[in-house]
């Protein structure tokens, strides 16, 4: 554990504060929604550093009126002594001078997620008021810092009351109440539903803390009177269970291992479904790496090590064999790891990336040790042979699909006469402003085709529902008619030969029926371009066409509704009379009405 002893002096000051009201989205991002939640995950990040790093075991969030939130922990509580140089104390240090944290000082914490001060510092400066009450040495502290409008300049987040002892009390702890400034980010407000997803997900990495929510604002605020309590002693394995709820599954429990070195913790939790998609989360000091990094890679590597000498081992892979492949034994696996280390190195486009180069090693050989453990308890054996099995039927699968590509490859260069028939491409030839339609039937695409404007946008009808690619091998999706003209039509090809450079069509617009068979092809195409073609979505190429339910027309006047909600407005506003025609599908609307709402 590092050092109990947490005083004003252990509080290192990197700069000042003046920057960050002037430029909040270089600290947080956005002032839309995403960056008002963000100053309110910063605070949460500090309290839970606390309980992660063996101080406490509780953090208590509350949605007040007016936009208030409240965040305390049981932890040890913000210093309150006298800094040795800028003699104010710990508490006015840490939510007044950015960069200023104990997680800069190894001694004070193994592992954080954010950086202790920088977050509290930066929500002060974007919030209109911030109290901070402090359980220590048996006093109840209190700090206010507030932003007030001086002439025509904001003081952001400066002292309105200084560190005072308000009362005697037990126990020891933080807690922040603060109100983000509407100056920054407008009418924005906390979304109870988003506070509750990530306040889940960081307590199963946090095994055993206990973190509970409460919306007590009042409804006409938007309060919803909601109540949760997260508290996971399984951890990540529990996660891995929620995960997997709904789909079947190789085998009950998940695989759980865990191991430690000197300010270095590493745990993976895996569990296989009898799918085809593989699902890996991964986690550094409770910050998601959604761009993977050195502990995935290390990790995929063990799991490739550890099954392969296993087979080997118990004569499951004979001699004149070649190993299976990484991708083999991940066919179907869903898995968590969650790495907590110092002096974290993120990159990529998102900072969702880990860089640090000595992770993979550590996770490799960390992760093999008590892997190869686990599987020789007793009861394990029939779970290892249930994935190496798994694995050999991805393997044959693997080959097969490496032909179907292949032949697609060669079929492709026939100057697209598979397309024949199918695609109505369009005149033009500049892929940065073409559009490809995908529709549903030949019915829908004939109105489509008599739509559309020829030069630009390209129509592909769908014949029956796609394939549900979570469900199907990819030798199955390739021989499919539909997803093989689809992939013919793009140009790019798939993962892991996908090449964003090639795509034909700057937008690809998914166009189905305003229904639940529509919604549900929508699903099934996005699921396709999520696992196989995923840049394509990331990049911003994948787009929903929104066709309209309802069309009302009262003499000349036209309104089209896309819901019921919105029906029931346009005929208030309409009148008695008004004639009411309802789309049961694309098919059913005119070429004219199809340009004027949709394409």
């Amino acid at each position: 554990m590092a050092n109990q002893e947490y005083k004003a002096g252990d509080i290192r000051i990197l700069e000042g504060l003046d920057a960050v009201r002037k430029r909040p989205g270089m600290y947080i991002g956005t002032t839309g929604s995403k960056g008002m939640h963000h100053i309110l995950w910063e605070i949460i990040d500090n309290s839970i550093d606390e309980t992660a790093n063996g101080y406490g075991d509780t953090v208590r969030i509350e949605l007040l009126d007016d936009n208030v939130v409240r965040v305390s922990d049981n932890g040890r509580g913000v210093p309150v002594d006298k800094h040795p140089k800028l003699k104010i104390s710990g508490v006015e240090v840490v939510f007044t001078q950015l960069h200023a944290g104990a997680k800069f000082d190894n001694g004070q914490y193994n592992y954080s997620g954010g950086l202790h001060g920088v977050g509290a510092s930066v929500t002060n400066a974007l919030s209109e008021w911030l109290t901070v009450d402090v359980k220590r040495d048996g006093n109840l502290y209190r700090a206010e810092f507030w932003s007030p409008q001086v002439g025509t300049k904001i003081k952001s987040g400066i002292v309105k009351t200084p560190l005072t002892v308000i009362g005697k009390v037990k126990g020891t702890g933080t807690s922040v109440k603060f109100k983000p400034d509407e100056r920054v980010f407008g009418k924005e407000k906390f979304d109870y539903s988003v506070i509750a997803e990530r306040m889940r997900d960081v307590a199963y990495l946090n095994k055993g803390v206990t973190i509970i929510i409460d919306d007590l604002r009042m409804p006409l605020a938007g309060g919803t009177g909601k109540h949760d309590v997260f508290c996971y002693k399984g951890g990540i394995a529990d996660y891995v269970q929620y995960l997997n709820e709904g789909r079947a599954v190789l085998y009950d429990k998940p695989l759980y291992v865990e191991a430690k070195e000197p300010h270095f913790e590493v745990a993976v939790a895996i569990q296989h479904t009898e799918g085809y998609s593989e699902n890996i989360y991964s986690y550094v000091n409770n910050i998601p790496t959604a761009e993977g990094g050195t502990h995935e890679v290390g990790f995929k590597s063990a799991v490739t090590k550890v099954f392969n000498d296993y087979a080997r081992k118990n004569n499951i892979l004979k001699e004149k064999q070649a190993n299976l492949l990484g991708e083999d034994f991940r066919e179907g696996m869903v898995a968590v790891i969650t790495v907590k280390m110092q002096n974290v190195q993120f990159e990529g486009q998102t900072k969702g990336k880990l860089g640090n180069p000595e992770v993979r090693p550590k996770v490799e050989n960390l992760v093999s040790e008590k892997l190869a453990e686990l599987l020789l308890q007793r009861g394990n054996k029939a779970i290892a042979e249930k994935i190496i099995a798994k694995a050999m039927g991805a393997a044959k699968s693997r080959e097969a699909a490496k032909r179907a590509k292949d032949l697609s490859r060669q079929q492709n260069k026939l100057n697209g006469l598979n397309l024949v028939g199918k695609l109505a491409s369009c005149s033009g030839k500049n892929a940065s402003i073409n559009e490809l339609f995908i529709v549903e039937g030949d019915s829908a695409g004939g109105s489509a085709k008599q739509a559309r404007d020829r030069f630009f946008q390209a129509i592909l009808p769908l014949r029956g529902k796609p394939l549900n690619v979570e469900k199907s091998r990819l030798e199955e999706i390739l021989a499919n008619e539909e997803f093989a003209t689809l992939i013919s039509a793009l140009g790019t090809g798939i993962d892991p030969d996908f090449d964003l450079d090639s795509l034909k069509y700057d937008k690809v617009i998914i166009l189905a029926d305003a229904d639940q068979d529509g919604a549900h092809i929508r699903a099934l195409l996005l699921t396709f371009f999520f696992r196989y073609m995923r840049k394509l979505i990331t990049e911003g190429h994948v787009y929903i066409g929104m066709p309209p339910l309802y069309r009302l027309q009262k003499k000349d006047e036209i309104l089209y509704c896309y819901d019921d909600n919105a029906l029931v407005e346009g005929q208030k506003k309409m009148g008695k009379n008004a004639l009411l025609q309802r789309f049961k599908g694309l098919g059913e609307m005119n070429p004219e009405q199809l340009w004027d709402t949709t394409m």
